[in-house]
C-alpha cells in the first residue's frame, strides 16, 4: 500500500529534523553554489543596467566621418544617402565646438556644446524634440536666424518661462528660439553639458562665407551594424575622393568595449558558480549515500509494512529537494540584501530580477534532485529482509 502524500511529507520533515547537522551541511553546500550563481547573475544584471543607462544618456549610436584635408559639402551627404538607404536610418552634417557665448538679458553662458547641423540631425542623434519645432527646409533656404536649445540650457536661461519664441544672442548675433531638445552626452564629452543647435546654412554661409561640413554623422538601423556601416561609408567616400584620406569612429566604442569585457567576466564568473553548484551537488550525493547506509534498517522496516519502492525513492528525493529549495531561497535572499547595500553605497541602478532568481532556484533544485536520484534509486531497490538485518 502506497504512502499518502501528506504522510510522505511528514516523514520527510521528521527525517530532516532528526539529523539537523546532516541537513545543515547539505544546505550549506547548496547555499554556496546558489549564492555563487546568483551573485554572478546580479553582477551581470547591474552591469547591463549601467550600460543601458549610459546609452540612454548618450546620443544614438552613430558613425562619424571626417577628413583632415577635406571639408564636406551638402552634395556629399546626398551621395551617401542615395547609396546607403537600406543600411542607415539617417545621415546628417555637423560642425562642433563653435566657440561663442550665449546671452539672454543679463544671463550669459560659455563653453557650450554648440553645433551647426543639417535637417536630419534629430534622426541621426536620436534626440527627442521636447518643445516647439526643429529646422525646416524653409529655415535653411531662407537663412533664418533661428536656434534650437537643449533642455539643460533652457532651464538655465528660462527657469520659469517657456523659451520658445524668445530672442537670445549667440556670438553677438540675435536668434529666435524655435525648439527645445533633449540634453545628451556628445561624442567628445562624457558629461551632459548645455548645448544649442544652429541652422547649418546660417553658420556655414552667413557666418563663415563657406558651405562646408566638418563631419558626417551616420546612424544605422541596428547598433550591431555600426562598424560595418562605418566601413561602407568610408569606402564610398574613397571612391568619390580617391586622393583623400578619411577616418571613421563612433560614439559607443567605449561602451562596446565595456560590453565585451562584461561578457568575458560574466562567463568566467558563471563558470565558477556552476562549479560551486556542482560541488554542492556532489556533497548532496555523498550525504544521501551515507544516509541510505545509515537508515538501511529503517528502509527495510518500512518496506516490510507496505511501503513501495516508489515511496522510498520519493522520500529521499523529496528530502534533497526541500534542502535544495531552502538553501537556494536563503542564498537568493542573502545575495539580494548584499546587492541592495552595494547598489545604494555606489549609487548603482538595481532592480530585483525574478528571472535571475528563477534560474538560481531552478538550478539548485535540479542539482539537488539529480544528485539524490541514484542514491534514492539504490535505496528503493534494497531487499527488505537484508535491510532489516542491516546488510
Amino acid at each position: 500500500m502506497s504512502v499518502k502524500k501528506w504522510d510522505l511529507l511528514r516523514l520527510t520533515l521528521l527525517s530532516l529534523r532528526s539529523n539537523l547537522l546532516r541537513s545543515g551541511l547539505t544546505m550549506v553546500g547548496v547555499f554556496m553554489g546558489v549564492a555563487a550563481v546568483m551573485g554572478t547573475l546580479q553582477v551581470r544584471t547591474i552591469s547591463q543596467q549601467v550600460i543601458a543607462k549610459q546609452l540612454s544618456q548618450q546620443e544614438a549610436p552613430q558613425a562619424l566621418l571626417f577628413s583632415w584635408t577635406l571639408d564636406f559639402q551638402h552634395e556629399d551627404l546626398e551621395y551617401l544617402r542615395s547609396r546607403m538607404r537600406d543600411e542607415v536610418k539617417a545621415i546628417a552634417g555637423i560642425s562642433w565646438n563653435i566657440s561663442n557665448a550665449v546671452r539672454f538679458q543679463d544671463i550669459e553662458r560659455e563653453n557650450l556644446d554648440s553645433k551647426a547641423v543639417t535637417r536630419k540631425f534629430l534622426e541621426a542623434s536620436g534626440r527627442k524634440l521636447l518643445q516647439g519645432r526643429f529646422f525646416t527646409k524653409t529655415d535653411i533656404e531662407k537663412y533664418r536666424p533661428v536656434i534650437v536649445i537643449d533642455q539643460k540650457l533652457a532651464a538655465e536661461l528660462f527657469p520659469n518661462d517657456n523659451p520658445v519664441g524668445k530672442r537670445i544672442f549667440f556670438g553677438q548675433r540675435p536668434y529666435f528660439i524655435i525648439g527645445v531638445v533633449e540634453t545628451k552626452n556628445s561624442l567628445f564629452s562624457r558629461n551632459q553639458s548645455e548645448g544649442l543647435l544652429l541652422v547649418s546654412t546660417v553658420y556655414y554661409e552667413a557666418m563663415t562665407a563657406q558651405r562646408q561640413i566638418d563631419r558626417i554623422a551616420i546612424r544605422p538601423y541596428h547598433r550591431q551594424n555600426l562598424e560595418k556601416v562605418n566601413q561602407r561609408a568610408e569606402q564610398l567616400l574613397k571612391q568619390r575622393f580617391p586622393h583623400e584620406k578619411f577616418r571613421g569612429f563612433n560614439n559607443i566604442r567605449r561602451i562596446q568595449r565595456q560590453e565585451e569585457t562584461l561578457t568575458m567576466v560574466s562567463r568566467s564568473l558563471l563558470a565558477v558558480g556552476v562549479v560551486s553548484l556542482l560541488v554542492g551537488g556532489v556533497g548532496i550525493a555523498n550525504i544521501t549515500i551515507a544516509t541510505v547506509t545509515e537508515r538501511t534498517p529503517e528502509i527495510g522496516l518500512r518496506m516490510a509494512i507496505g511501503a513501495t519502492q516508489k515511496d522510498i525513492m520519493l522520500q529521499f528525493i523529496l528530502e534533497a529537494t526541500l534542502l535544495s529549495l531552502l538553501g537556494g531561497i536563503l542564498a537568493i535572499a542573502t545575495i539580494h540584501s548584499i546587492t541592495i547595500i552595494v547598489a545604494q553605497t555606489f549609487t548603482l541602478p538595481y532592480t530585483f530580477s525574478t528571472f535571475n532568481a528563477a534560474i538560481a532556484i531552478g538550478s539548485s533544485i535540479f542539482v539537488g534532485v539529480g544528485a539524490s536520484f541514484f542514491p534514492a534509486l539504490q535505496a528503493s531497490k534494497l531487499d527488505p529482509v537484508a535491510a532489516l538485518r542491516g546488510n
